[in-house]
């Protein structure tokens, strides 16, 4: 059985810079209709960037929605123009400084399907070296190391609430596992 869920009419609530709002009225499979809200986003990138002393690169960074700091894989948003990969190299070098090889992808997430659009792009690569960090105005953040091996276990115990970076994460450590 193939789902579907046709748009009637959908209403514009919000267009900022990052994220456009529309609450939409949708016919349903068995011909009722229903209200969605949507949040539809310019897309993400991450960088799961390892060294060669098998440390991901991480920054912490104040995250405002939650008011808290978050430790988190080098990631940002879509710009247009650019590929996905493009924008991560891009990314992993403005808040890091660093500039990888190798990058592969790791696959795609959406994080909240239920009402939003994003995907995130997520890859992998070694560092091949460091330049100087390229932080966009108003960003603030500090970079750290830390050992894949205890990334992993900072997954498992709850330690990096951040979606993309648990799963970016993970599949470093599985591909890692599988090279070895």
């Amino acid at each position: 059985m193939k789902h579907f869920e046709k748009t009637l009419h959908s209403t514009d609530i919000f267009k900022g810079r990052v994220i456009h709002v529309t609450h939409d009225e949708v016919a349903l499979e068995d011909g009722k209709t229903a209200l969605r809200e949507v949040v539809a986003h310019p897309g993400g990138v991450c960088v799961a960037a390892l060294t060669d002393n098998n440390e991901l690169l991480f920054v912490r960074q104040f995250r405002y929605p939650y008011k808290e700091v978050l430790l988190e894989l080098p990631a940002g948003k879509l710009e247009k123009g650019q590929t996905p990969l493009e924008n991560g190299k891009r990314e992993l070098l403005e808040e890091t400084g660093a500039i990888g090889r190798a990058y592969m992808t790791l696959g795609q997430v959406y994080p909240s399907p239920g009402y939003c659009g994003e995907i995130i792009h997520l890859y992998f690569c070694r560092v091949d070296h460091f330049d100087e960090q390229r932080l966009d105005e108003g960003e603030f953040l500090d970079v750290e190391r830390i050992p894949l091996d205890k990334a992993v276990q900072m997954v498992l115990n709850g330690e990096l609430p951040d979606a993309k970076t648990q799963i970016a994460v993970l599949k470093t450590a599985l591909l890692s596992q599988q090279n070895q």
